[in-house]
C-alpha cells in the first residue's frame, strides 16, 4: 500500500517540489504537529491565514453552530444569510465611508479580479497600473497585475494595457494618466520582502489619483486583518482607497476573500449586465460564520493592539546576529533578510530541525518572514526567540 507521501506526489498537482515535506495531521494555537509526533512553531501562519490560530475554540464553535443549521444554499443574492449579513455588517462597523459595501469571494486572487473588473467599469478605462515585485495573485488578471515577469512570462499574453511602476518612486506617478482605470498597490509590499511605504508616497499616490479620476485599490489580502498593529494597515497609514481587497486571514482558517466598495460604486455589478460579478461559493455560509468568528477574537482579545508589541520583541532579540543584515517590521510580520553570505535555503532548513517553521519571499533571494499567529504570547515568544537564537548560532554556512 502506498502511504500518504507517496500518494501526495502521485496525485496531487503542485505548485512546487518541496524535498522531503513534513506530514502534518494535528494543528493547535501556533503549532503544527507531524505524523511522527513531533512539535513545529508556525511562524508562517498559512502565510498570514492563521491570524487567530489554528483550532481556536471560539472559531470552531461557530464553524459547528453553523454546520447544523446550513451549507451552501446559493450566493447570487437570490437569499438571505444571516452569516454574510453579520459579517458585511461588522466591517462595515470597522471601515471608513465609502468602503460600506462588501462583495464576497473565496480568495484574495477572485478579490482582485473583482475590484479590476469594477474599476474598469465605473471610469469606462482600460489602462491598469501595479507595481514591481508586487504580488496579487495567479488568475489571469490578477497574473496580469502582477509585478515579477519570472513568474507571468510564461503565461503571456495576458491583459493589455497594464503598466508597472517602482515602489516608493514619487517621479513615476505622473504616469498615472486620465487614460488610467486604476492603480493596484499593497501599501505594504508583501512578497518583495515587506517593504515600507517612504513618508507622503501615498499620500502622493491618492493626490494624484484624485487629479486624474483613477480608482486606487489597495490589496491588503496578507497583511489584513490585525498583522500591522490594526485591522488594516491603511487605518494607521492615513490614505484611504476606493476599493479595498482581502482574504487570508479574514476566513479565520477558512477560505474567503472580499472586496469592498462604496454602495453606488457597486451597484456597477448589479446593473448592465445583471450578474457583473458572481462566484459560486463566495459568502460561503460557513467560512462566513468562522470569519465573523475570527474577527471577534481580533477585537475581544485585543490582539491587533498586541501585534506590535510582540513584533518588537522578535525584532530585538536577534537584530544584531551578525547572519542578519536588516530587518524590516510592521506590527507583527517581519522581513529578516540575511546576509548575501549565508544561503538562504539551507538556512530555512537549518530552523526546520530546530522545529521552527519560516517560509522564503517570493521576490527577495535573501529573506524571510516571520508571522506567527497573532494569538501567540509574550511568553511563547520568549521561548522561540531563543530557538532562532540557538538556530542561528549553530548554523555554519560553509559547511
Amino acid at each position: 500500500m502506498l502511504s500518504n507521501r507517496q500518494l501526495f506526489s502521485h496525485y496531487l498537482g503542485l505548485p512546487s517540489v518541496v524535498n522531503d515535506p513534513l506530514e502534518i495531521v494535528r494543528a493547535a494555537g501556533i503549532f503544527l504537529f507531524d505524523d511522527k509526533g513531533e512539535a513545529y512553531v508556525d511562524l508562517v501562519s498559512g502565510v498570514s491565514v492563521s491570524n487567530t490560530g489554528h483550532l481556536h475554540p471560539h472559531v470552531v464553535s461557530a464553524i459547528k453552530h453553523q454546520l447544523d443549521q446550513y451549507m451552501h444554499t446559493m450566493v447570487y443574492g437570490k437569499f438571505v444569510q444571516s452569516p454574510q449579513i453579520k459579517l458585511a455588517q461588522k466591517l462595515a462597523e470597522l471601515l471608513p465611508e465609502g468602503l460600506q459595501s462588501i462583495f464576497f469571494v473565496n480568495s484574495g486572487s477572485e478579490a482582485i479580479e473583482g475590484a479590476l473588473k469594477l474599476a474598469k467599469r465605473i471610469t469606462g478605462r482600460a489602462e491598469m497600473i501595479s507595481f514591481n515585485n508586487a504580488y496579487h495573485g495567479g488568475t489571469a488578471g490578477a497574473l496580469s497585475m502582477l509585478g515579477h515577469e519570472g513568474l507571468k512570462g510564461a503565461f503571456r499574453p495576458l491583459l493589455p494595457a497594464v503598466k508597472q511602476l517602482d515602489f516608493n518612486s514619487f517621479e513615476q506617478l505622473n504616469r498615472i494618466t486620465q487614460k488610467t482605470a486604476c492603480v493596484l498597490i499593497e501599501p505594504i509590499q508583501a512578497e518583495a520582502g515587506i517593504i515600507l511605504p517612504e513618508k507622503g508616497f501615498l499620500q502622493a499616490l491618492r493626490n494624484r489619483c484624485d487629479l486624474t479620476g483613477t480608482l486606487l485599490i489597495f490589496d491588503e489580502i496578507q497583511m489584513g486583518f490585525g498583522r500591522t498593529g490594526s485591522l488594516f494597515a491603511f487605518q494607521q497609514l492615513n490614505v484611504t482607497p476606493d476599493i479595498l481587497c482581502m482574504a487570508k486571514a479574514m476566513g479565520g482558517g477558512m477560505p474567503l476573500g472580499a472586496f469592498a466598495a462604496s454602495r453606488i460604486m457597486m451597484k456597477a455589478l448589479t446593473f448592465k449586465p445583471e450578474l457583473g460579478h458572481i462566484t459560486t461559493f463566495g459568502g460561503h455560509p460557513v467560512s462566513c460564520a468562522a470569519a465573523l468568528a475570527s474577527l471577534e477574537v481580533l477585537l475581544n482579545e485585543k490582539l491587533i493592539e498586541q501585534a506590535d508589541a510582540k513584533g518588537k520583541i522578535f525584532e530585538k532579540a536577534i537584530q544584531d546576529h551578525p547572519y542578519i543584515k536588516t530587518i524590516r517590521r510592521k506590527g507583527l510580520m517581519l522581513g529578516v533578510e540575511l546576509q548575501p553570505n549565508i544561503p538562504i535555503g539551507r538556512f530555512l532548513k537549518h530552523l526546520q530541525k530546530h522545529h521552527l517553521i519560516v517560509d522564503q519571499f517570493l521576490f527577495h533571494a535573501h529573506a524571510f518572514r516571520i508571522a506567527p499567529p497573532l494569538t501567540i504570547t509574550s511568553e511563547e515568544i520568549n521561548q522561540v526567540v531563543t530557538m532562532i537564537g540557538e538556530a542561528l548560532n549553530t548554523f555554519d554556512p560553509n559547511a
